[in-house]
This record gives C-alpha cells, structure tokens and sequence, in this order.
C-alpha cells in the first residue's frame, strides 16, 4: 500500500470519528432537552394537584362550618298570644240598678252571688223577684249573670279557649232538655261576638220564657239567663219584651268586664271592682248550661 493511500484512509478514520463524537454529543443534547419537558410537566401536574387538593379541603371546610352553625342556629318557636283580660268585675256588681228595677222590680237589692272557688275565673250572681198581684195571680222573673274568663296556656290562647266555650254554651242552651220552639240569633254591638237563643218552658206552675244572651269579649265569655212567667193565673210575659232586657243587661255587663281591663267605662257600675287575679285558668269544660239552672231555680222560687 502505498504512502499516499495510508494517509488518506487515516484521514477518513479521522473524519469518521470526529462525525461519530459530533452526533453522540447531539444524542445527548436532544435527550436532555426532551426530558426537561418532561419534567416541567410532571412538576405542574404534582403543582396542580396539590393546589385542587387545598382548595377542596378549604371548602369542605367552609361547606361543614356553613352546616354546623345552620343546624345550631336557633329556630323561631310560635308563640301562643297572652290572655287580653286578666281580671273579672264583682259578678253582682255588673247591672246598674236601673237596670235591675226593671228587669227583677222585686229582687233584694243585693243580689245572691254564686258559689266558686276563684272568682277571677268564675264567677256569677242571680236575683229573683216575685210580683204577688193577689187573686190576678203573680209575675215571676228569674235573672242569672254569670262570667268565666280563661287564661292563656301552651297550648292555646285564652281567647281561643273563650270562643270555643261560646259556642259550646250557644249549643248547650239550645239543646236544653223539655225546650219548646228553640230560636237563635245574632246579637251586634255586644262585645266581640253574641248569640240570643229563647224556648219555652212548660212546667207545673205555669209556662216559662227563657232568654239566654252569650257573648263574648276577648278572653271572657258573658252569659245572661233571664225567664219570666205569669203564675196562678196571670198572664205570660211577652217574649219579645223580655229578649230585649236581655240584650240590655248583656251589653252592660260586657261593658263591666271591659270597664274592670281599663277599657272604656262599665255601664253596670260608677267604678266596677275587679276581682283577684286569678292564678290558674278555669276548666276549659263548660259548665252545664246556666239556662237549666235556671229554670230549676225559678220553679224553686215560684
């Protein structure tokens, strides 16, 4: 071989060489670029992660915070409306005695008050008056005024208690037993609501009319019993006339009950005398029907 072909093949070896070290160089280069990539992206997702991972956390937090002072906020309970009335007027003390003249002429002055064991919540007063005409016979009237007032409690209100027992007491005295010809109506301008329901009475000493009024006025309900009769021969009272002093009698002693509140000014009396406070609310049972002790009271006096 010659010198000159030695020397050119060195040259090539040379040159390959130099190409093999160049493109191992490049190799590198290039994968150590394409790893940074790599890399950064790697670093973002675990970068990403992490953030969600708060922000999620953060607002689980605020999520369970908002729950639990929800659940511990308090809820409004409904309250139950306190009684308007809490006291009653002396029961005989509730008619003027103008009133009283005309309804009962020959009744005591001092009426017969009613037995009870609170007369802030219960009370009553009756008067009787027998006119002995002789040998023409008599005119018998029988008045009854009784008041029962009802306290609020958990579970209702006085005045619903009231209206309840107002309608109790209407369909009590209309269902009175031996009633004839039972008829009700409305009675305005007597405390919040009122009823006139009258019948008659057949008994041995002679025919009865009887009057009820009920009404009521907030938490009270006023109940005003009035018969007459002509007995050992006289003539029967005119129903009519006696419905209307009724009526009378009734508005007067609203008008006592809410005079006794500090409300307007009680016909029945100068300066009605309320009763103790009462400590505890009546029976919201009513009481038997005040037209049928009425009735017997009035063939016990005849």
């Amino acid at each position: 071989m010659s010198e000159g072909t030695m020397q050119r093949r060195a040259q090539r070896d040379d040159q390959r060489a130099r190409r093999t070290m160049r493109a191992g160089g490049l190799n590198r280069l290039l994968a150590a670029a394409a790893a940074v990539p790599v890399m950064l992206i790697a670093a973002g997702c675990s970068s990403g992660s992490d953030s969600g991972s708060g922000s999620g956390d953060e607002s689980g937090a605020a999520q369970k915070s908002g729950g639990a002072s929800a659940s511990t906020s308090p809820s409004a309970e409904p309250t139950v409306q306190a009684a308007a009335y809490g006291a009653l007027p002396e029961a005989c003390g509730v008619l003027s005695k103008k009133t009283l003249t005309a309804l009962v002429p020959k009744a005591p002055a001092k009426g017969k008050e009613g037995a009870s064991s609170d007369t802030a919540a219960r009370a009553s007063c009756s008067w009787s008056s027998l006119d002995n005409n002789g040998v023409k016979g008599s005119q018998f009237r029988w008045l009854n005024v009784s008041l029962v007032r009802f306290e609020t409690d958990a579970a209702s209100s006085g005045e619903q208690q009231a209206q309840e027992y107002y309608a109790k007491q209407v369909q009590d005295v209309a269902a009175t037993a031996g009633a004839k010809n039972p008829k009700s109506q409305a009675v305005a301008g007597t405390g919040d609501q009122a009823t006139t329901v009258r019948y008659d009475l057949k008994k041995s000493e002679g025919a009865f009319k009887q009057q009820t009024v009920v009404s009521r006025v907030e938490n009270v309900v006023v109940t005003v019993d009035y018969n007459g009769a002509g007995l050992a021969g006289d003539k029967t009272p005119d129903a009519a006339a006696l419905v209307k002093s009724a009526e009378l009698a009734a508005k007067e002693a609203v008008a006592s009950v809410e005079a006794a509140n500090g409300e307007g000014a009680g016909d029945g009396s100068s300066s009605p005398t309320p009763s103790k406070p009462s400590s505890t609310a009546p029976s919201k049972s009513p009481s038997k029907s005040p037209s049928a002790s009425a009735s017997a009271s009035a063939a016990k006096k005849s």
